[in-house]
């Protein structure tokens, strides 16, 4: 079984995460992920997309205990390639709602930033962008989608304290756009979906690149050296210390 399962009707295409409890990222899930969204840009019978986790969980974020023992090597072309994954869905040329089911961490986080728009649960799900409480980094373009979605100061406050932040805060500092109740998130996004591919076309595109573009610029140039911060750290006694411990249940 892979790690997505997808659904598509009347335009509109459902992309669930389905990798174990808690759909943490390992490099089969980016090599899917990568090849199900450059499918769906150019598929003619998707007009708008819905991203959504299976269970409790939009996604736990990175499978660190699987991904403990790579070498610096191998977890650097990784996160090179993770990094292309959220960078696809956010300049994706067509809507793409997140639905976020339940709790978004760390990389779960940034796979919910990238997308167009974000309807989340109103239930106990929490999102968090947590590295710091265990001796990661970021990279420069996660951390510009953040402050985009949120602002500088919320942007800030999120990353520096790492904070698990409820559904009720995440709506307040604008990472979600409005809550539904669990039975109701898909149907709401499929709503929003909806709504939004009425438009999308080439026109749809070209206004959404427009918008996004400055983003990217933003962040297209740092890419590579927060990345390569990023794995010093990593690798740094400390961290190594820390994800170690770090369990998947």
């Amino acid at each position: 079984m892979g790690s997505f399962e997808l659904q598509t009707r009347d335009g509109l295409t459902t992309v669930t995460m389905n990798r174990g409890k808690v759909n943490a990222i390992n490099e089969s899930f980016v090599a899917e992920g990568l090849a199900i969204f450059e499918q769906l840009r150019h598929d003619p019978q998707t007009k708008a997309v819905i991203l959504i986790g299976q269970g409790k969980f939009f996604s736990f974020g990175l499978d660190i205990p699987e991904l403990y023992g790579l070498s610096p090597e191998a977890m650097t072309a990784f996160i090179r390639k993770f990094c292309r994954l959220y960078h696809d869905i956010f300049i994706f040329p067509k809507p793409i709602i997140g639905a976020v089911n339940g709790h978004a961490i760390a990389g779960g986080c940034i796979l919910a930033l990238a997308c167009e728009r974000r309807i989340m649960t109103d239930g106990s799900g929490k999102i968090a962008l947590n590295e710091v409480t265990f001796g990661a980094s970021l990279f420069a373009g996660a951390v510009a989608m953040l402050r985009y979605a949120v602002g500088n100061m919320n942007a800030e406050k999120i990353l520096l304290t790492g904070s698990m932040f409820s559904a009720t805060e995440a709506l307040s500092m604008g990472f979600a756009e409005r809550l539904a109740p669990e039975a109701e998130l898909l149907g709401q996004a499929t709503e929003l979906a909806r709504s939004l591919a009425v438009n999308a076309g080439a026109n749809y595109a070209s206004l959404k690149r427009l918008a996004r573009g400055p983003v990217v610029e933003s962040y297209r140039k740092l890419e590579d050296q927060s990345i390569r911060e990023w794995i010093d750290i990593w690798y740094s006694p400390g961290a190594r210390e820390k994800t170690r411990s770090i369990q998947i249940r």
